[in-house]
């Protein structure tokens, strides 16, 4: 396990960095400036409760460089118990925010994960709002275990300072922590669920005011009722059991 830093603040078995979404940014720019690696990871209620009893989540999580606060209930469950973070950083806001910073500074991005059709549409939409120079490369996320290393070692001979993962969790989190040794010239690293399929409009993002409310989780069920509602409904009660749990245990 590694230090903390003043930054880091626990959470329900894990821990994350109180900095804004421009502190984010800063310290991402920074890290491909000077040549070293930074591994970024957003939790949400979900991924809280699964890594409760999934030790190999706990640990592929704990040990990235940067954890930020991405659903708005953790948000309210720091500040609950009383260790309120800046702001909510979703990582689908701070992917598009880094693909800006990226193509402002000539940073090459490689974008692994969703269906072909989707990584394919995406790359061209940002190839066309860009430049083409932006894309070091692209791959979808369908590939079995013993191709890993592979698509590893394609990826990096592509030489992005940028690496988006859309891969289902556990399985990105684990993917980006066992092969980050191998990884070590991409200077950053990030895991962003779905979000390619929101980027090209395959799937809808909640309205505004329902991200703030804290309802972003009931538009994707509404959306996909037979295959979230475990998810959501019974993740959400967890997530509030452990939430008071630690609000009321005895010191």
């Amino acid at each position: 396990m590694k230090i903390m830093s003043e930054d880091k603040i626990p959470l329900l078995n894990t821990f994350y960095d109180n900095f804004s979404m421009k502190e984010t940014i800063e310290k991402v720019k920074s890290a491909i400036e000077n040549k070293r690696q930074i591994q970024h990871i957003v939790i949400n209620a979900g991924k809280i409760v699964s890594l409760q009893k999934d030790l190999e989540l706990r640990e592929s999580v704990n040990s990235s460089d940067i954890i930020n606060l991405d659903g708005q209930a953790v948000v309210w469950a720091a500040r609950f118990l009383n260790n309120p973070a800046k702001e909510r950083v979703a990582g689908i806001d701070l992917m598009m925010n880094l693909v800006e910073m990226a193509a402002q500074n000539n940073f090459k991005i490689y974008l692994l994960g969703a269906k072909e059709e989707v990584v394919a549409n995406l790359a061209e939409m940002y190839k066309n709002q860009y430049g083409p120079e932006l894309i070091a490369g692209y791959r979808n996320g369908y590939f079995t275990k013993e191709e890993e290393r592979k698509v590893i070692e394609d990826i990096v001979q592509t030489r992005p300072a940028m690496l988006f993962v859309a891969i289902t969790s556990p399985k990105k989190e684990n993917l980006l922590y066992q092969y980050k040794k191998e990884l070590d010239s991409v200077p950053f690293i990030m895991g962003v669920g779905g979000s390619f399929d929101v980027i090209t409009g395959l799937t809808k993002r909640a309205p505004l005011w329902m991200q703030t409310a804290g309802l972003e989780w009931f538009y994707r069920f509404i959306q996909e009722p037979k295959r979230m509602w475990k998810r959501y409904l019974i993740g959400n009660a967890q997530f509030i059991a452990l939430v008071l749990k630690e609000k009321f245990k005895v010191k």
